[in-house]
């Protein structure tokens, strides 16, 4: 046997061990993550108590909600057609929410009526959605259906989801989702993390390892080009008065394919670093300059966000990873928090605790 034969006879060796460790629900919330969150709901544990609450108000306010699904989803670039842009994107970010919000109220109390709603959603989408078109489309597609993709890994045991409708809808991810999230996740900004972000998720959902593999390879290469050695994101800095926006919006997708990567394989891309270069340094610059936007030197008087929204979404998911008081101290007067719309990766950080270690 040549070293290109062993070579390959490795790589498959690799590839079925990921596949047969892979378990369902999983992904964005593994089963320990579910099991300790549980446990503090039911010892009415804060701000878990609270943050369930808050799911629940959400899901059953789902329940009555109207499905948008469209055949095309039509995203026109936001500054050539800004009304049609919002319309259509509103579509699919509100259906993601409550498909995404149902499915985690099922996991989390067991009721069939939350499951029965997002299974709706996800049907009504796979039946009727083929395409995704326009200058936005493959964007918004990625970042908005993510919750999409998440609901259906939170809905994979039960019951009620019989096996035709759920291949319709590994179809639907595989043949639209998917294919938008690949299209764009060799992009140099943001697009790319969306991309990245919204195709490992499907490779899990699908049990889909090479492509997990392909998600963790291209995160790491270009990770160190994307990070400036004083943690500014120079793809992202330039934008603008939302400069510190799109730090924000490019972080959490490149933070969440990480968690993902990790409950998928085990392998930790929180703690990748080259002259100081790393996450923890663009997470920390991000922290700062939030905080201070006057010193921000990209731009005068950039737009700064909020702990009840974002960054505070993100660095709540983020303070127990790296270990850093400041992260929560940041949101601890407005928790819980929940992100409702837009995007979605770090979308319930109170409720759902994310840690490297055993959840105990």
């Amino acid at each position: 046997m040549n070293l290109n034969s062993i070579l390959l006879f490795l790589a498959i060796i690799c590839t079925s061990l990921i596949t047969n460790a892979l378990e369902h629900p999983g992904g964005m919330h593994p089963k320990a993550q579910i099991a300790f969150v549980k446990a503090q709901i039911q010892s009415q544990r804060q701000p878990y108590y609270d943050a369930y609450r808050q799911l629940i108000a959400y899901a059953d306010s789902a329940l009555v909600h109207p499905n948008h699904a469209l055949a095309d989803f039509s995203v026109p670039g936001y500054y050539v057609n800004a009304e049609m842009h919002r319309k259509n994107s509103k579509s699919l970010n509100s259906d993601s929410f409550d498909a995404y919000a149902c499915a985690l109220a099922y996991q989390l109390s067991g009721q069939a009526k939350y499951a029965d709603k997002s299974r709706s959603i996800l049907k009504s989408w796979a039946e009727l959605n083929t395409q995704y078109s326009e200058a936005d489309g493959s964007l918004v597609m990625a970042y908005a259906g993510s919750g999409m993709v998440m609901a259906g890994e939170l809905l994979m045991p039960y019951k009620g989801w019989k096996d035709d409708e759920q291949m319709m809808f590994k179809k639907w991810v595989k043949g639209v989702y998917l294919k938008a999230c690949n299209e764009i996740r060799n992009r140099k900004n943001n697009w790319a993390d969306w991309g990245r972000f919204g195709s490992i998720l499907s490779a899990y959902f699908l049990e889909d390892s090479a492509e997990i593999a392909e998600n963790i390879r291209l995160i790491k290469s270009d990770l160190f080009h994307k990070i400036a050695p004083d943690g500014s994101m120079p793809e992202e800095t330039r934008r603008g008065a939302n400069g510190i926006w799109y730090t924000y919006f490019s972080l959490a997708p490149i933070t969440a394919a990480c968690w993902v990567a990790y409950n998928a394989t085990g392998e930790n891309l929180f703690f990748l670093s080259q002259d100081n270069r790393s996450l923890k340094n663009a997470l920390d610059y991000l922290y700062y300059y939030n905080l201070n936007p006057k010193e921000w030197k990209w731009f005068e008087n950039p737009r700064p966000g909020s702990p009840e929204n974002w960054p505070g979404l993100l660095l709540a998911s983020m303070a127990d990873i790296y270990q850093d008081s400041r992260y929560t101290t940041y949101v601890t007067a407005v928790q819980p928090i929940i992100n409702t719309t837009h995007h979605f990766a770090w979308v319930f950080p109170t409720l759902m605790k994310v840690q490297l270690n055993e959840y105990k």
